[in-house]
C-alpha cells in the first residue's frame, strides 16, 4: 500500500498480528501484501495474500458515515446463510468487530479467480458475439437462485422487514437524501413524488441484494457465462425481489437507449451487439421464478433514485474530504444526471417489456 490513507484503512502489522491468532495462516512470519481494490465506491475492498493464501477483506470507507451504511456485519452474515445454498457466494471465513485491529469492524471471506466486467468485455466474449446473451442469462439466473432461497430456513429470520419494503425504502431513502445534500437537485425531488404516488404492493418477500448489476458478479472469463460468485452484499435486506431485477435492468443498456454516462464505459457494455433486450431478461426471469412482473418501471425508477442518493452522499463525503476516490469529483455532474436519467423512466421514456 502507498497512499497514508491506505495505510490508515488497514494496519498491516496489526491485521497480520490478528490473523496469526484467528487463522492458520500457512506463515504468520511472512508479511502480509494488501492491495486496494479499486473497483467500488462504497465499503472498502482488500485482497490479501499471505504466501500461496489469498483473502478478500471488506471493511467500511474512512471518515463519518450515515447511520446503517456500510454495515458489513450485516454482508458477512448474509454469506454465512447463503454458503450452502445454490447461490454462489464467496466462502466467509471470519469477522472481527473489534475497532482496535485496523480502525474499523471487518470481515474476510475467500477469493474468487473469476472476473467482474467493468469498462470492457473479457476478450472470449469481445470476439464472439453469439456468447453474449449468455450474460444476462447467467446473472438472471444467479439472481433467481437467491429469490427462491427460503430465508427462514437459512437463518435469516430479523435480518430485515420482509413486509411493507417499498414504503419503508421510500421513507429511508428520502430521509438519507436530507443527510446528503449538498445542492438543488430539483429531478430528483420530482422522481420522489413520483415513487410515493405510484407505490406498488409487494407480492412475495425474498433476500434482496440491494445492488445487483453487471460488475457485482464474478464470471468465468471465457463461454459460456456461468457466475462463480455474487459479491458486495453491502446492501442486503429481506423484501421485494424485483427491487434487484429493477436494479439490474436500470444499468442495462441498450442499442438504442438515450446517451448516459457516469464518466466510465461501464454503462455501455450491454448496448453492444449480442447482449439480451431488458425484455429478454424480464421473460428469463418469470420462466426460473415462476413469478409475474409488474410496475417494472417503477422498480427501475426506484433503483436510479437510490443510486444517485447513494452517490450524492458519496459526494458530499468528497466534499468534506474524507476521501480520495478519483470517481467522486464526476458525482458534481454525475449526480444531476442520474436523477434525469430516473425522472425519464417515470415518465415512460423507456421500455422493459
Amino acid at each position: 500500500m502507498s497512499s497514508d490513507l491506505e495505510r490508515r484503512l488497514v494496519d498491516s502489522v496489526a491485521l497480520q498480528a490478528y490473523l496469526a491468532q484467528a487463522l492458520p495462516l500457512a506463515d504468520a512470519t511472512m508479511p502480509l501484501v494488501i492491495e486496494r481494490v479499486r473497483g467500488g465506491h462504497s465499503n472498502e475492498t482488500f485482497f490479501i495474500t499471505s504466501g500461496t493464501q489469498e483473502f478478500v477483506l471488506r471493511r467500511p470507507p474512512y471518515g463519518p458515515l450515515l447511520p446503517t451504511a456500510h454495515d458489513v456485519g450485516r454482508e458477512y452474515r448474509v454469506l454465512s446463510a447463503l454458503a450452502d445454498t445454490t447461490v454462489p457466494v464467496p466462502r466467509p471465513l471470519l469477522y472481527c468487530d473489534d475497532i482496535q485491529v485496523i480502525g474499523a469492524p471487518f470481515y474476510l471471506m475467500e477469493r474468487i479467480p473469476g472476473i467482474a466486467i467493468r469498462d470492457r468485455l473479457p476478450a472470449a466474449f469481445a470476439s464472439n458475439i453469439q456468447a453474449r446473451a449468455g450474460i444476462g442469462e447467467a446473472l438472471i439466473d444467479a439472481l433467481a437462485e437467491l429469490h427462491l432461497v427460503d430465508w427462514q430456513a437459512v437463518g435469516l429470520e430479523g435480518f430485515g422487514k420482509p413486509y411493507g419494503y417499498l414504503a419503508r425504502q421510500l421513507r429511508r431513502w428520502t430521509g438519507q437524501l436530507d443527510a446528503s445534500r449538498t445542492r438543488d437537485i430539483p429531478d430528483l425531488d420530482e422522481v420522489t413524488l413520483w415513487l410515493q404516488e405510484h407505490l406498488p404492493e409487494s407480492l412475495h418477500a425474498t433476500i434482496v441484494h440491494g445492488d445487483y448489476r453487471l460488475d457485482n458478479a464474478l464470471l468465468v472469463p471465457e463461454p459460456p457465462a456461468r457466475v462463480l460468485a455474487i459479491v458486495d452484499w453491502e446492501m442486503a435486506t429481506l423484501g421485494d425481489p424485483l427491487a434487484d431485477v429493477g436494479y439490474l435492468l436500470s444499468f442495462w443498456r441498450e442499442a438504442g437507449d438515450p446517451p448516459f454516462t457516469l464518466g466510465d464505459a461501464s454503462w455501455e457494455i450491454t448496448g453492444q451487439p449480442g447482449f439480451s433486450t431488458r425484455a429478454e431478461l424480464v421473460q428469463r426471469y418469470m420462466e426460473r421464478t415462476q413469478r409475474k412482473v409488474e410496475h417494472i418501471d417503477f422498480y427501475v425508477a426506484l433503483a436510479i433514485w437510490k443510486l444517485a442518493i447513494l452517490l450524492e452522499g458519496s459526494y458530499k463525503r468528497y466534499l468534506s474530504g474524507t476521501t480520495d476516490d478519483p470517481f467522486f469529483p464526476v458525482l458534481e455532474r454525475g449526480v444531476p444526471a442520474l436523477a434525469a436519467r430516473a425522472l425519464s423512466v417515470c415518465n415512460g421514456e423507456m421500455k422493459f417489456l
